[in-house]
């Protein structure tokens, strides 16, 4: 995610700049997918996977508000 948002600052157009946020959505959607496996299966440490599991939806919910008011702003 990290990554793709940087890449998003630089982005030389609209269409880039939504299609890289869209990019950071999708990693964080992915991300959580994994975390809630890892913690359905006890690995690690749960309340730092619990922890890692709203982050990871909370950064879901900051790309798709970005992806909704940049596409509003057409």
């Amino acid at each position: 995610m990290g990554a793709n948002y940087e890449e998003s600052q630089a982005s030389v157009s609209k269409k880039e700049f939504e299609n890289k946020i869209s990019i950071c959505l999708k990693e964080a959607k992915e991300s959580n997918y994994w975390l809630r496996i890892i913690k359905e299966l006890g690995i690690g440490d749960q309340k730092e996977c619990i922890r890692l599991v709203q982050e990871s939806s909370e950064f879901s919910n900051i790309f798709a508000s970005i992806i909704v008011k940049s596409k509003s702003h057409n």
